[in-house]
């Protein structure tokens, strides 16, 4: 066996189902589960249409870099979203979601030979990076997020010797849990740190269509070509479909950026086994090309997080979110418990299932950024989300009285 496979930690949707082991929800209310995220309004009904009307679809492998069409669609999104001029053959490719890009872009990058090989990454954090660091025979650096700058990750806390060893940086903006967006100049930050040491910056936007501002939230490489960047050098970003376009199930984003590092990507993955189904290629080709149902989408959630987030804010330290569609929340003090504590106790007696904070992050000099919070997934209809804002609030006063 891999020895690097005893390095990997419990998933947290894993340590969730430990956590409740034994506990018997209070019977009298309904499971509402704001846990994992899973978008869950209705796939829009073309999307489906065109990946069941697909013939001759599974006659025939298809190619690993995907059909001309597709790429050429994904291209022209990032042109309309972005205002960027890709060429679709060489900075464009697409893969089978972000999660397995993204992993599967670190056993491309690294090169686990170099003395200290690093991958750095925000803390709270999905936790795909840390496997993906691990299994490349890398080691992870989790830089910790700063609540009193709206979660920013605070770059500046990594020592000059660690960003000497760095092979890997991931990025996620909007963030996950915090929903947080990076700024230009943080961009400029990291550009500049790329450039003096060397290392391949992976940007994960998969939550990039869900925002509440008019702005929509800046890209890696839209900020690179703000700041004169045009080759996108040592820059990646993975985007979804997955939450765009409430297309779980159908594993279906793509990477752009570095064409270098996009022809080794792409030779990995023709080894790697990434070729996506035709029937899929042709339902994302539709997807991607659409922006109306993107619109009505984010519309919803914005109507969502505008009805929940008073109700929660009355108990709790929670705000609206850059982007994206969960709730990061403190945990009241005055109750005395921490993170799992509460999870475990609103889940007993109140049927809602919310994410510990300290799930998604890691301990580091004996502290870990997302104690005594929760996350909270908004993604089931807003009538469902209330209810379990409502039956939180119930459960903080009355521990409390």
């Amino acid at each position: 066996m891999n020895p690097l496979l005893h390095l990997l930690q419990p998933y947290p949707f894993e340590r969730l189902r430990q956590l409740f082991a034994g506990v018997t929800p209070a019977p009298a209310y309904r499971a509402i589960s704001l846990g994992i995220g899973e978008p869950r309004h209705p796939t829009p009904p073309f999307i489906e249409e065109v990946l069941g009307n697909s013939p001759g679809a599974l006659a025939k492998y298809p190619a690993t870099g995907g059909d001309p069409r597709l790429r050429e669609a994904c291209a022209q999104w990032m042109n309309r979203r972005y205002g960027l001029a890709l060429d679709a053959a060489t900075q464009v490719l697409p893969v089978n979601g972000s999660r397995e890009a993204l992993f599967s872009f670190a056993q491309t990058v690294i090169d686990p030979t170099r003395s200290g090989a690093t991958v750095v990454c925000p803390n709270p954090f999905y936790q795909i990076y840390e496997g993906a660091a691990l299994l490349a025979g890398a080691k992870p650096v989790y830089v910790p997020s700063d609540p009193a700058r709206n979660f920013a990750v605070d770059w500046d806390s990594v020592p000059e010797s660690v960003w000497q060893d760095t092979q890997l940086l991931f990025v996620c903006s909007p963030g996950n849990p915090t929903g947080a967006v990076m700024p230009l100049s943080e961009w400029e930050k990291l550009f500049a740190l790329s450039d003096r040491h060397g290392f391949v910056i992976a940007s994960d936007e998969c939550y990039s269509e869900i925002y509440f501002r008019e702005e929509a939230p800046l890209g890696g490489l839209e900020a690179a070509i703000k700041l004169g960047r045009n080759d996108f050098k040592n820059l990646v970003s993975f985007t979804s479909l997955s939450k765009r376009s409430n297309v779980p199930g159908l594993r279906s984003g793509f990477v752009a950026g570095d064409a270098a590092l996009l022809k080794a990507f792409l030779l990995y993955r023709t080894y790697h086994g990434g070729a996506m189904g035709p029937a899929v290629q042709e339902a994302s080709i539709a997807a991607w090309n659409d922006e109306q149902h993107v619109v009505e989408n984010r519309r919803q959630y914005r109507q969502k997080f505008a009805e929940v987030t008073p109700v929660l804010e009355s108990v709790m330290d929670v705000r609206l979110p850059d982007a994206g569609f969960y709730l990061w929340a403190g945990v009241p003090e005055s109750l005395g418990m921490d993170d799992t504590e509460f999870a475990r106790a609103l889940y007993a007696q109140y049927n809602v299932t919310v994410l510990p904070g300290s799930y998604l992050a890691r301990d580091v000099a004996g502290h870990n950024p997302g104690a005594n919070r929760v996350r909270m997934a908004l993604v089931a209809e807003t009538e469902e989300c209330l209810e379990a804002a409502r039956r939180i609030v119930q459960f903080i006063q009355n521990l409390k009285k």
